[in-house]
């Protein structure tokens, strides 16, 4: 053995024990002497332990039990809007491909489904495998995102991202035929997903298969029947950070009332976990109540969400009253909170609202915080309104070590779906007795999944806040 490994204790030892760490320095040493650090390990099928066996093959291979030969070349795309997830699920696929068979070609097409119709792609080469991990820390998409429908041809045609008569869906499919992929992974929410479920089955009626995996990636956490989607948690996170300083504008003027925004279209999931993440950091903070400075000046003081019916006339009563006592008012409003009643207005009053290639309402151009605000603030008696949008803010950021860890956990079952041919939408199974972590399929797949207002922890926020619990409505998608 190597003189660094050798036993230099002179004090006297069982001889049980002597033969125990004898066998963990051989062990040690044979693992750090004699494996080259391209290597890999087999999992033995007649036994549970893991074993190192030397590969016969000149590419070492990480077979998986119940797994298939490796797949020659996987693709990755991101699409639709940003979310703390999108870097680092590339970079831990890229860290687990490596790991599982270096030889496999991995590409990534630039701008989501817009880079895929143009065949614009980037190659991961070998020295960007080494260091892939690097992304795993990074917040946006390094490879760049798009909100293109394949099966909106009149609006992949205005954009110029395919010709007159084409078919968006054929030049998809030809494009990943011509860059030989056999392992498409989509990392988007429901709309992401279900485009790539449909382009798996053009291709498959056309003689061609193509396994694609998706990750669920939606600040809103609205994915059926998905648990709880990638960079969520981050996204709440990152929106209390934001209001701890915004909070501050209170201060500025006499009688302030303060609109936070959450994005949140049809589920008020982010606005409520956002809401909650705050409170918990306020019950933290030191402050001074014998100047005055006390924290019910800091605290939220309304929660609105899609699924709960909003009496304006109501709260204005009730916030009206807080107004009074602490000079002050804050509201948390998810952005599809009253979208309904806000686009009826304008359309009422003969305005056009703009939507996107899916059809969805520009909540921009609807600007719910700004509408909630004028409804509020001469009922309230603020002298000066303020409205404050958290989303970009939240949604850009990296993920925090708890969205980092569910990432990485998403993206190893992801690799180990495509190894075995196995399609879907990986992530926690609600529909499971256990929240099985596994590839749901796209035939489930669905957005619009709506905040459950009956969680006990969302019930008992609102009794703090003093908010009374309303009617549940249903939110349409």
């Amino acid at each position: 053995r190597p003189a660094s490994c050798q036993n230099t204790s002179s004090s006297p030892m069982p001889r049980t024990m002597k033969v125990a760490v004898a066998v963990f320095l051989a062990l040690a040493c044979t693992a750090s002497a004699s494996v080259p650090i391209s290597s890999t390990t087999t999992l033995s099928s007649q036994s549970q332990s893991a074993r190192i066996v030397p590969l016969a093959s000149s590419s070492p291979t990480l077979r998986l039990k119940g797994g298939s030969a490796s797949p020659k070349k996987v693709a990755i795309l991101t699409a639709g809007g940003l979310a703390p997830c999108l870097s680092s699920a590339i970079g831990y696929l890229v860290e687990q491909y490596t790991l599982m068979d270096p030889n496999i070609e991995i590409i990534a097409y630039v701008d989501g489904y817009k880079g895929l119709l143009q065949g614009r792609s980037v190659k991961f080469t070998p020295e960007v495998r080494k260091i892939a991990t690097v992304l795993t820390t990074h917040g946006g998409s390094c490879i760049g995102n798009s909100r293109v429908k394949l099966t909106n041809i009149p609006d992949c045609v205005k954009r110029g991202l395919c010709k007159e008569g084409c078919d968006p869906q054929k030049v998809a499919a030809d494009q990943l035929v011509r860059d030989g992929v056999s392992v498409l992974h989509t990392i988007g929410g429901d709309d992401t997903n279900t485009a790539a479920a449909e382009l798996a089955k053009y291709l498959k009626n056309n003689n061609y298969d193509l396994t694609v995996v998706g990750l669920p990636k939606t600040i809103d956490n609205d994915v059926y029947p998905i648990r709880l989607s990638l960079g969520a948690n981050t996204a709440a996170e990152q929106g209390a950070i934001f209001f701890r300083n915004v909070v501050n504008e209170a201060t500025s003027n006499p009688r302030m009332l303060i609109i936070h925004e959450v994005m949140g279209r049809h589920c008020g999931w982010l606005t409520a976990a956002t809401a909650r993440k705050y409170k918990d950091g306020l019950a933290a903070t030191v402050v001074m109540p014998g100047i005055g400075f006390d924290q019910r000046k800091l605290d939220v003081h309304a929660c609105y969400v899609p699924e709960l019916a909003i009496s304006i006339d109501q709260e204005a009563n009730r916030l009206k009253k807080i107004m009074d006592e602490t000079g002050n008012v804050n509201i948390f409003i998810s952005e599809g909170a009253g979208v309904e009643d806000i686009i009826k207005e304008m359309e009422a009053a003969g305005k056009e609202v703009p939507r996107d290639a899916f059809g969805h309402p520009k909540l921009d151009a609807v600007n719910p915080g700004k509408w909630f605000a004028e409804q509020f603030s001469s009922k309230v008696g603020a002298e000066k309104t303020m409205v404050q949008k958290s989303g970009y803010f939240a949604r850009s950021s990296a993920p925090n070590a708890e969205d980092r860890a569910l990432i990485k956990q998403c993206a190893i079952k992801a690799v180990e779906c495509a190894f075995k041919g196995v399609g879907g939408v990986v992530g926690h199974d609600e529909n499971t007795e256990h929240l099985e972590l596994r590839a749901c399929e796209f035939e489930r797949i669905a957005g619009g999944k709506p905040f459950d207002v009956q969680e006990a922890w969302f019930k008992a926020m609102l009794k703090e806040i003093g908010q009374p619990f309303t009617a549940v409505v249903p939110v349409a998608h």
